[in-house]
């Protein structure tokens, strides 16, 4: 048997709950909300994001990686992420596809950490390669 794919209108109904809860948290509400000026805009722009991602639409054209860089997040601000992301998914799908998701997003978020830390050691001064 094979694995229940997500649909495009879970990805969005995720990212529309999700973001909603993003929005109101009070660790990383401030950062997204100082940043974000439009956020039915944004909300499309991830969407595609997850789309891209889970279906392999290819509609995200973007770099989330140099996005998150010029952020002020530091691993708390991943791991309330990641909390309420998994929360969100797990309220709003069907178990596989909420393992699957939250799978993906650990992932993702794992490759932002390291990135930034790259950064971070890049501009630190007196660094040594």
């Amino acid at each position: 048997m094979s694995e229940r794919k997500i649909t495009e209108d879970e990805i969005s109904n995720l990212v529309d709950r999700f973001y909603a809860k993003v929005r109101l948290d009070p660790d990383i509400g401030p950062i997204f909300n100082a940043i974000v000026g439009d956020w039915p805009h944004h909300l499309a722009t991830l969407k595609d994001f997850w789309s891209t991602v889970l279906l392999t639409t290819g509609r995200y054209k973007g770099d989330p990686m140099m996005t998150h860089l010029q952020l002020p997040l530091d691993p708390d601000h991943f791991e309330r992420w990641l909390a309420l992301f998994a929360e969100t998914a797990n309220e709003v799908l069907p178990h596989d596809p909420a393992a699957n998701v939250i799978t993906k997003s650990q992932r993702i978020a794992q490759n932002f950490r390291m990135g930034i830390a790259l950064q971070q050691s890049r501009d630190a001064p007196g660094k040594v390669l």
